[in-house]
Protein backbone atom coordinates (compact mmCIF):
# COMPACT_ATOMS: atom_id res chain seq x y z
CA UNK A 1 0.00 0.00 0.00
CA UNK A 2 1.49 3.44 -0.93
CA UNK A 3 1.41 6.31 1.38
CA UNK A 4 -1.34 8.03 -0.58
CA UNK A 5 -3.34 5.13 -0.73
CA UNK A 6 -2.57 5.19 3.39
CA UNK A 7 -3.90 8.85 3.78
CA UNK A 8 -6.87 7.91 1.86
CA UNK A 9 -7.87 4.97 4.11
CA UNK A 10 -7.49 6.71 7.11
CA UNK A 11 -8.57 10.22 6.45
CA UNK A 12 -11.19 9.24 4.42
CA UNK A 13 -12.49 6.82 7.25
CA UNK A 14 -12.19 9.39 10.01
CA UNK A 15 -13.99 12.12 7.81
CA UNK A 16 -16.84 8.95 6.89
CA UNK A 17 -17.23 8.18 10.56
CA UNK A 18 -17.12 12.03 12.01
CA UNK A 19 -19.86 13.14 9.23
CA UNK A 20 -21.93 10.04 9.22
CA UNK A 21 -24.69 11.54 11.43
CA UNK A 22 -24.84 14.81 8.93
CA UNK A 23 -24.99 12.40 5.60
CA UNK A 24 -27.84 10.92 7.49
CA UNK A 25 -29.71 13.21 8.04
CA UNK A 26 -29.19 14.72 4.79
CA UNK A 27 -30.53 11.59 3.16
CA UNK A 28 -33.62 11.63 5.55
CA UNK A 29 -34.13 15.33 4.37
CA UNK A 30 -33.88 14.94 1.06
CA UNK A 31 -35.70 11.61 1.58
CA UNK A 32 -38.76 13.53 3.26
CA UNK A 33 -38.43 16.37 0.51
CA UNK A 34 -38.69 14.08 -2.49
CA UNK A 35 -41.54 12.50 -1.38
CA UNK A 36 -43.69 15.44 -0.39
CA UNK A 37 -43.10 16.34 -4.55
CA UNK A 38 -43.94 12.72 -5.60
CA UNK A 39 -47.47 13.27 -3.69
CA UNK A 40 -48.24 16.76 -4.43
CA UNK A 41 -47.96 16.00 -7.85
CA UNK A 42 -50.66 13.64 -8.08
CA UNK A 43 -53.75 15.16 -9.30
CA UNK A 44 -55.95 15.65 -6.06
CA UNK A 45 -59.32 13.96 -6.86
CA UNK A 46 -61.45 15.43 -9.80
CA UNK A 47 -64.89 16.58 -10.02
CA UNK A 48 -67.56 14.62 -12.20
CA UNK A 49 -69.45 16.48 -14.64
CA UNK A 50 -72.57 16.44 -12.07
CA UNK A 51 -70.90 18.11 -9.59
CA UNK A 52 -69.01 20.93 -11.90
CA UNK A 53 -72.11 22.33 -13.68
CA UNK A 54 -75.02 21.07 -11.18
CA UNK A 55 -78.49 20.89 -11.82
CA UNK A 56 -79.50 24.68 -10.85
CA UNK A 57 -82.03 24.84 -14.31
CA UNK A 58 -83.01 23.05 -17.09
CA UNK A 59 -80.40 24.15 -19.57
CA UNK A 60 -77.96 23.13 -17.15
CA UNK A 61 -78.83 20.00 -17.33
CA UNK A 62 -79.36 19.52 -20.83
CA UNK A 63 -75.39 20.74 -21.21
CA UNK A 64 -74.55 17.97 -19.11
CA UNK A 65 -76.36 15.05 -21.15
CA UNK A 66 -74.86 16.63 -24.35
CA UNK A 67 -71.48 16.35 -23.19
CA UNK A 68 -72.22 12.78 -21.38
CA UNK A 69 -73.42 11.74 -25.15
CA UNK A 70 -70.42 13.21 -26.38
CA UNK A 71 -68.13 10.74 -24.68
CA UNK A 72 -69.92 8.27 -25.91
CA UNK A 73 -69.99 8.95 -29.68
CA UNK A 74 -67.34 10.64 -31.84
CA UNK A 75 -67.99 14.23 -32.41
CA UNK A 76 -69.82 15.06 -35.47
CA UNK A 77 -69.34 11.74 -37.51
CA UNK A 78 -71.55 10.12 -34.86
CA UNK A 79 -69.17 7.10 -35.05
CA UNK A 80 -68.84 5.23 -31.61
CA UNK A 81 -65.25 6.31 -29.89
CA UNK A 82 -62.65 3.33 -29.81
CA UNK A 83 -61.87 1.86 -26.81
CA UNK A 84 -58.50 3.75 -26.29
CA UNK A 85 -60.40 7.04 -26.95
CA UNK A 86 -63.04 6.21 -24.66
CA UNK A 87 -60.29 5.00 -21.72
CA UNK A 88 -57.95 8.14 -22.56
CA UNK A 89 -61.21 10.99 -22.56
CA UNK A 90 -62.03 9.06 -18.96
CA UNK A 91 -58.66 9.23 -17.41
CA UNK A 92 -58.69 13.37 -18.65
CA UNK A 93 -61.85 13.64 -17.30
CA UNK A 94 -61.20 12.32 -13.83
CA UNK A 95 -57.92 13.66 -13.24
CA UNK A 96 -56.04 10.32 -12.87
CA UNK A 97 -52.78 10.78 -15.14
CA UNK A 98 -50.16 9.82 -13.22
CA UNK A 99 -46.77 12.06 -12.77
CA UNK A 100 -43.63 10.40 -11.97
CA UNK A 101 -42.41 10.42 -8.80
CA UNK A 102 -39.68 12.26 -7.31
CA UNK A 103 -35.94 11.98 -8.59
CA UNK A 104 -34.63 10.23 -5.44
CA UNK A 105 -31.87 11.45 -2.51
CA UNK A 106 -28.96 10.38 -4.85
CA UNK A 107 -27.75 11.57 -8.46
CA UNK A 108 -25.59 9.23 -10.44
CA UNK A 109 -23.08 10.17 -12.73
CA UNK A 110 -20.66 7.87 -14.46
CA UNK A 111 -17.04 8.30 -14.39
CA UNK A 112 -13.28 7.12 -15.37
CA UNK A 113 -11.45 5.72 -12.67
CA UNK A 114 -7.94 4.85 -12.54
CA UNK A 115 -6.89 3.14 -16.15
CA UNK A 116 -10.05 3.89 -17.67
CA UNK A 117 -12.10 1.93 -15.12
CA UNK A 118 -15.42 3.44 -14.81
CA UNK A 119 -17.83 3.67 -12.08
CA UNK A 120 -21.02 5.40 -11.09
CA UNK A 121 -20.59 8.28 -9.36
CA UNK A 122 -22.78 9.54 -6.36
CA UNK A 123 -23.39 13.04 -4.82
CA UNK A 124 -26.71 14.27 -2.96
CA UNK A 125 -29.46 15.82 -5.13
CA UNK A 126 -28.61 19.43 -4.08
CA UNK A 127 -26.21 21.89 -4.33
CA UNK A 128 -23.00 23.04 -1.63
CA UNK A 129 -20.25 21.65 -0.70
CA UNK A 130 -22.19 18.74 1.36
CA UNK A 131 -23.43 17.03 -1.99
CA UNK A 132 -20.18 15.71 -2.17
CA UNK A 133 -20.58 13.51 1.10
CA UNK A 134 -21.00 10.55 -0.39
CA UNK A 135 -18.20 10.49 -1.99
CA UNK A 136 -16.07 9.44 0.89
CA UNK A 137 -17.34 6.03 -0.10
CA UNK A 138 -15.74 5.85 -3.53
CA UNK A 139 -12.05 7.44 -1.02
CA UNK A 140 -12.70 4.44 0.66
CA UNK A 141 -13.89 1.34 -1.79
CA UNK A 142 -10.59 2.47 -3.83
CA UNK A 143 -12.61 4.06 -6.89
CA UNK A 144 -11.16 7.95 -6.02
CA UNK A 145 -8.81 9.93 -3.95
CA UNK A 146 -9.27 12.49 -1.65
CA UNK A 147 -6.73 14.54 -3.64
CA UNK A 148 -6.74 13.92 -7.84
CA UNK A 149 -7.62 15.01 -11.38
CA UNK A 150 -11.19 16.58 -11.63
CA UNK A 151 -13.53 13.27 -11.88
CA UNK A 152 -14.47 13.35 -16.08
CA UNK A 153 -16.84 10.95 -17.80
CA UNK A 154 -15.88 8.08 -19.87
CA UNK A 155 -14.26 9.49 -23.19
CA UNK A 156 -14.22 13.06 -22.22
CA UNK A 157 -11.79 14.60 -24.48
CA UNK A 158 -9.57 16.03 -21.73
CA UNK A 159 -8.85 11.94 -21.40
CA UNK A 160 -7.37 11.42 -24.79
CA UNK A 161 -4.24 12.00 -26.39
CA UNK A 162 -2.33 13.52 -24.07
CA UNK A 163 -4.21 13.81 -21.59
CA UNK A 164 -4.48 10.14 -20.88
CA UNK A 165 -2.15 10.20 -18.84
CA UNK A 166 -4.62 11.84 -16.29
CA UNK A 167 -6.12 7.91 -15.72
CA UNK A 168 -3.46 6.80 -14.73
CA UNK A 169 -4.30 8.33 -11.37
CA UNK A 170 -7.57 7.54 -9.19
CA UNK A 171 -9.89 10.92 -9.65
CA UNK A 172 -10.29 13.04 -6.81
CA UNK A 173 -12.57 14.78 -4.32
CA UNK A 174 -9.98 17.87 -4.69
CA UNK A 175 -7.04 18.86 -6.54
CA UNK A 176 -5.43 22.03 -8.00
CA UNK A 177 -8.55 22.91 -10.06
CA UNK A 178 -10.56 22.86 -6.72
CA UNK A 179 -8.46 25.38 -5.07
CA UNK A 180 -7.80 27.87 -7.77
CA UNK A 181 -10.76 28.31 -8.71
CA UNK A 182 -13.13 25.22 -9.87
CA UNK A 183 -15.68 26.07 -12.36
CA UNK A 184 -14.38 29.93 -12.86
CA UNK A 185 -11.51 28.24 -14.68
CA UNK A 186 -11.18 27.79 -18.30
CA UNK A 187 -10.94 24.02 -19.07
CA UNK A 188 -7.24 24.76 -20.75
CA UNK A 189 -6.19 25.84 -17.96
CA UNK A 190 -8.39 22.99 -15.49
CA UNK A 191 -6.29 20.39 -17.29
CA UNK A 192 -2.56 21.80 -17.65
CA UNK A 193 -3.65 21.75 -13.53
CA UNK A 194 -4.46 17.89 -13.88
CA UNK A 195 -1.55 17.15 -15.94
CA UNK A 196 0.63 19.23 -13.68
CA UNK A 197 -0.78 17.15 -10.55
CA UNK A 198 -0.64 13.84 -12.38
CA UNK A 199 3.15 14.05 -12.75
CA UNK A 200 4.32 15.54 -10.05
CA UNK A 201 2.25 14.84 -6.65
CA UNK A 202 3.78 13.62 -3.57
CA UNK A 203 2.19 13.27 -0.26
CA UNK A 204 3.49 16.98 1.05
CA UNK A 205 1.77 18.49 -2.22
CA UNK A 206 -1.56 16.50 -1.08
CA UNK A 207 -1.45 17.55 2.29
CA UNK A 208 -1.01 21.02 1.14
CA UNK A 209 -3.97 21.08 -1.28
CA UNK A 210 -5.79 19.31 1.59
CA UNK A 211 -5.09 22.36 3.87
CA UNK A 212 -6.06 24.60 1.12
CA UNK A 213 -9.67 22.97 0.46
CA UNK A 214 -11.70 24.26 2.71
CA UNK A 215 -10.74 27.96 3.04
CA UNK A 216 -11.28 27.59 -0.84
CA UNK A 217 -14.83 26.39 -0.48
CA UNK A 218 -15.89 28.86 2.14
CA UNK A 219 -14.42 31.69 -0.11
CA UNK A 220 -16.54 30.47 -2.79
CA UNK A 221 -19.39 29.92 -0.89
CA UNK A 222 -19.66 33.32 0.53
CA UNK A 223 -18.48 34.49 -2.82
CA UNK A 224 -22.29 32.81 -3.89
CA UNK A 225 -24.23 33.84 -1.31
CA UNK A 226 -23.18 37.65 -1.76
CA UNK A 227 -23.94 37.38 -5.53
CA UNK A 228 -27.21 36.30 -4.64
CA UNK A 229 -28.15 39.21 -2.14
CA UNK A 230 -27.00 41.60 -4.88
CA UNK A 231 -29.03 39.82 -7.75
CA UNK A 232 -31.92 40.00 -5.14
CA UNK A 233 -31.92 43.98 -4.93
CA UNK A 234 -31.29 44.14 -7.82
CA UNK A 235 -34.58 42.15 -9.11
CA UNK A 236 -36.14 44.10 -6.07
CA UNK A 237 -35.26 47.44 -7.52
CA UNK A 238 -36.43 46.80 -11.03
Amino acid sequence: MTAKRALDLTVGLALLVLLSPVAAALALSLALKDARNARNAWPGPARGARGVWGARNGRDARGMREAQSLARVGPRTGEPRTGTGNARAGADARGSARVAPGNGVLRRRPVAGRDDAPFTLLTFRMKGPLASLPLLLHVVRGHMSLVGPCPLAPGHRESRGEGRRRLSVRPGMTGLWQISGRSELPWEERELLDLHYVDHHWLGMDLAILARTLPAVRRRHSTTRAEGRTSGRRARVA
